[in-house]
């Protein structure tokens, strides 16, 4: 039976209306059209599409303020999220990734693009069922009211000639065509579901020798499925690829196929000019998360120049130091002004599409994240009246320059309400992730 809400306003394609009614049907949206509530539910304040967090790592969640003391750079950080992974189970990962997922649904996030390489056991040995793990990560979206793109990773070596080694031996395959068997299988095990969206990720270059990309980029063609990496995050990264190959990191995906439309370049924080152009005219997406980027230390990368060139931007939040969507969207703008000394470099609207129908065309779900007949039915609705929001007016900046994720109050997510008055259907998610966490240290 359809059901209909009345937003007291909307974010739509051509900006901020008032009174809009929006009738969904099963997952998706009927009709959009202006008018009184009448017997409509009444969502007072913004209401925007569902907003997907382009690149997440769940586990990482269990390092919230414990790796932000002392001293130390990315790969000291690394070494303690190596900790944490080495400890996870699947019955251990799907309670962890459901808290954490839960807490993304709080935060207005309808999809997810899980960026997966902890595969096997802390030994290496595969599961009796080698994808166990990421079966318990899509249980955990599904349960917490999330789409997902399962991006499975590709992840051979510990670093350019390296071996894998400690934590790492169960990130990996052994060889790229034992991971495609891998990922084959995966992906048939989700055949027609249409809210999971099974994907390929080249871990990094310095973990997928050059020789191994083409055979995760043939499984995204083969798939029409999106395909991510990690690129450029360390300059301590380019230069032993340079050193390694002759090459940057950009350039080797691009001579063995891994950019285009349907691929993300996560981070990009260090490129060279011809870096920025192979990216922008391959139509290549960027995820840019800059929490993450900012905790580690890694540096501001350059999201307008490759915006113009024609890259598009999504956002994501990678480590979740913070899951909020809204201060990842302000932070380009505010990064970018510390950088160039000069404010304006995005429009709200520009950074609101990152967050919504850019982020979710990069993980496969080009049907959503607009609020128009057709697509998925997610309508997230942001208070204006907070302590935060009050006097900001209904408008993009509102949500980009004033609200945080504590302002959202309901979030329907593909025709499901998730969220209400700010409480998930699950319950107190503060109180799961305490136990997981807990329970994980």
């Amino acid at each position: 039976m359809p059901l209909t809400y009345w937003c007291e306003h909307a974010w739509l394609p051509d900006g901020v209306a008032d009174g809009v009614l929006v009738e969904i049907d099963g997952e998706r949206i009927a009709r959009v059209t202006r008018g009184e509530p009448a017997g409509a539910e009444r969502l007072p304040g913004l209401t925007v599409p569902g907003l997907a967090n382009a690149h997440s790592h769940a586990f990482h969640r269990a390092l919230r303020g414990v790796t932000q003391t002392g001293r130390g750079d990315f790969w000291t950080w690394r070494e303690q999220m190596y900790g944490v992974a080495a400890r996870l189970d699947p019955d251990g990962y799907l309670a962890l990734a459901r808290a954490v997922y839960a807490e993304m649904a709080l935060a207005g996030i309808t999809c997810v693009g899980e960026f997966h390489y902890l595969h096997h056991g802390p030994d290496g040995r595969p599961y009796d069922d080698p994808n166990v793990m990421g079966h318990a990560l899509v249980e955990a979206a599904r349960e917490a009211g999330l789409r997902i793109a399962l991006l499975d990773a590709c992840y051979l070596t510990g670093g350019f000639g390296e071996p894998l080694s400690g934590a790492q031996i169960r990130f990996g395959d052994g060889d790229s065509e034992r991971w495609a068997v891998r990922a084959e299988a995966l992906a048939a095990a989700y055949e027609g579901r249409a809210d999971v969206e099974i994907g390929a990720a080249v871990h990094s270059v310095r973990a997928v020798p050059p020789e191994h990309v083409p055979v995760v980029a043939e499984f995204s063609h083969r798939h029409a499925a999106p395909l991510h990496a990690h690129v450029s995050e360390q300059v301590a990264e380019n230069a032993a690829c340079v050193e390694m190959y002759a090459a940057t990191p950009v350039r080797i995906l691009h001579e063995h196929g891994a950019l285009g439309p349907r691929s993300t370049a996560v981070h990009a924080t260090h490129l060279t000019e011809v870096d920025v152009e192979l990216l922008g005219r391959s139509g290549t997406h960027v995820c840019m998360c800059p929490t993450t980027e900012r905790d580690l230390a890694d540096g501001i990368g350059p999201a307008r120049s490759l915006f113009d060139r024609g890259a598009p931007i999504t956002l994501g939040s990678d480590s979740h130091a913070v899951i909020d969507l809204f201060e990842e969207a302000r932070a380009v703008e505010l990064d970018e002004r510390l950088a160039s000394h000069r404010r304006g470099h995005w429009r709200a609207a520009e950074l609101l599409t990152a967050a919504t129908a850019a982020g979710h065309t990069s993980l496969g779900f080009p049907d959503a994240g607009m609020l128009v007949p057709g697509a998925w039915a997610d309508l997230v609705t942001v208070r204006l009246d907070t302590v935060r929001t009050a006097g900001a007016g209904a408008t993009p900046e509102a949500v980009v320059y004033a609200a945080t994720a504590a302002d959202v109050h309901s979030v329907i997510s593909g025709g499901r309400r998730v969220v209400s008055d700010g409480r998930h259907v699950l319950g107190d998610v503060g109180a799961m992730l305490a136990e997981t966490i807990e329970r994980l240290r």
